[in-house]
């Protein structure tokens, strides 16, 4: 079995795992109701895509 010749240091582990961190969604508000939404994605309270309306039976 492999086993290490030294200890591995806090700095070093630490740089290992930098990318691990988490990140929040980054959310736009919608042009026409002003509800927060996903960016790139149809309005799901207003069905509202890049000005006009895609989503059928979704009305303000």
């Amino acid at each position: 079995m492999a086993v290490p010749k030294k200890k591995t240091s806090k700095a070093k582990k630490n740089m290992r795992r930098s990318h691990h961190a988490l990140t929040g969604t980054g959310l736009t508000i919608c042009e026409k109701c002003g509800a927060p939404r996903r960016p790139h994605r149809v309005c799901l309270s207003c069905g509202d895509y890049n000005g006009k309306q895609v989503l059928v039976g979704q009305a303000e």
